[in-house]
């Protein structure tokens, strides 16, 4: 179990992570999201030992990473896959990784196999790995110390769709077998078929957070029609709160056949009409995080 509780970092003016809580259980994965410099991977870094927070805490099983006597036996990472050494083979970095944790010589061929790594590659230099091998050798040596405790950074950037199926089986079956999951990643799909928990940032603060199933219900209703400010009036008078999604449809937790039975009765031609999970965490995601998207997602 990850624990994170009032964490804070400035750097100089800067406030990059704003009093955050939040936890990550055991036997789950948790998605962690957020557009970029939300704070996410100061979080992670923080939670690793890499940076030291302004203030707050964050323990991993009750114990801060940096007490941890071997931590990879307990804390499987990966924040930056082209972090590897480049002058290396694949191979070469999973054994300095088992002898540095006191492995036995086998784990590190049984993690090339874990991660679909062929001999062949296995003996490449790291500079001449795509980023999706680059990718699945963080995995490998991330799993070698069979740790309890997953953190992993965009773990599926470069993976082609077979290597993001593997990597989602991969991570899922870790999680049903008693391991904690954390996950940050921009394929929001991805997060919605997997993850069980979701933490939202946003200008270093959460924005929402929960298990899928609850923020996916409060979602409600998406509803869209040619003549928006009708519809909008309409669903008003009944009492019904609206929001703007951002493509000029609107959202209400009302349910959808209540929607649609105000927008007849006032004769307003819908051209559509579904629950919100249809369309999931990302309607969600871009509505919460608007106003800290680079984009300049319309508010």
């Amino acid at each position: 179990m990850i624990t994170v509780e009032s964490l804070t970092m400035k750097y100089g003016r800067t406030l990059a992570v704003d009093d955050i809580s939040f936890t990550a259980s055991a036997g789950r994965v948790t998605g962690f999201l957020g557009p970029n410099g939300a704070g996410k991977s100061t979080t992670m870094r923080i939670m690793v030992g890499l940076t030291r927070a302004t203030q707050g805490t964050v323990t991993i099983d009750g114990r801060r990473f940096a007490d941890l006597p071997n931590p990879g036996l307990e804390v499987g990472v990966l924040l930056d896959a082209s972090a590897q050494h480049a002058g290396r083979t694949g191979r070469e970095i999973l054994v300095l990784a088992q002898q540095f944790m006191g492995l036995p010589r086998t784990r590190v061929e049984e993690m090339l196999e874990v991660v679909s790594l062929t001999p062949d590659e296995a003996s490449r230099r790291v500079r001449d790995y795509s980023l999706g091998m680059r990718q699945r050798l963080g995995i490998a040596t991330a799993l070698i110390g069979d740790p309890e405790v997953l953190i992993l950074d965009e773990p599926a950037n470069g993976l082609d769709p077979a290597g993001i199926r593997w990597m989602r089986d991969l991570l899922r079956g870790y999680a049903d077998r008693g391991g904690t999951v954390l996950l940050s990643s921009h394929l929001l799909h991805e997060i919605e078929v997997i993850a069980d928990d979701i933490v939202m940032i946003g200008h270093g603060r959460i924005v929402s957070q929960g298990t899928k199933t609850e923020l996916l219900h409060e979602a409600g209703t998406i509803v869209r029609a040619d003549n928006a400010i009708q519809l909008e009036l309409a669903l008003t008078d009944w009492g019904l709160t609206t929001h703007p999604t951002g493509d000029g449809a609107l959202r209400t937790e009302a349910d959808a056949s209540l929607v649609g039975k105000v927008a007849l009765q006032a004769g307003v031609a819908l051209t559509e009409l579904r629950a919100a999970e249809g369309a999931g965490l990302e309607e969600m995601f871009l509505e919460l995080t608007s106003a800290t998207q680079r984009e300049g997602v319309p508010a």
